[in-house]
């Protein structure tokens, strides 16, 4: 490892400044889990059109849930350096805000091994939010997706990892 990778703590960079993908096989295997979150804001008639089930491809949020799980286990196929890994739970919920116009997306990725699953968690969400905006542009494409992020994570040497933020967005 490079003194400049070492100080900034990278892990995908090798002693010459190559990219590469982690080796993990000194790692204990563990119990991991991480948890995820992001929003999606639009027009409250687009909101209504949600609710009501009568969206022209169908079931927003159950499509989109099953696109998220989907997004989860396609992780490494995705992200380049991305270990791929034998997922053992991935769950999404879906939380509508109407004061707001609003519907987040929260995604749990568990699994058992040698590396982490925050990734998957994030790209759950994203997928899930994705999918909502692919099944609603024709009648909203103002849709704004934001404040993705890992709300928490457990397992591994590092061990539990809560956000601070909450979910306004503040410390």
């Amino acid at each position: 490892m490079t003194t400049e990778t070492a100080a900034t703590g990278l892990t995908h960079f090798d002693e010459t400044g190559q990219a590469h993908m982690v080796d993990v096989i000194e790692k204990q295997d563990t119990h991991r889990m991480a948890i995820a979150s992001g929003a999606i804001r639009m027009r409250p008639e687009t909101l209504a059109i949600i609710q009501s089930g009568n969206a022209k491809k169908g079931d927003v949020l159950g499509i989109s849930r099953i696109a998220a799980i989907m997004g989860a286990k396609r992780t490494s196929d995705l992200i380049p350096l991305c270990h791929p890994l034998a997922l053992t739970k991935v769950a999404v919920d879906f939380n509508i805000m109407e004061e707001k116009a609003t519907i987040s997306c929260t995604a749990q990725v568990e699994t058992f091994g040698k590396t982490g699953v925050e990734m998957e968690a994030l790209t759950a969400v994203q997928i899930g939010l994705l999918t909502i905006y692919d099944m609603c542009k024709a009648v909203d494409r103002g849709m704004v997706m934001s404040d993705i992020r890992v709300m928490e994570k457990h397992g591994g040497k590092s061990g539990d990892w809560i956000s601070l933020i909450d979910d306004a967005g503040e410390n």
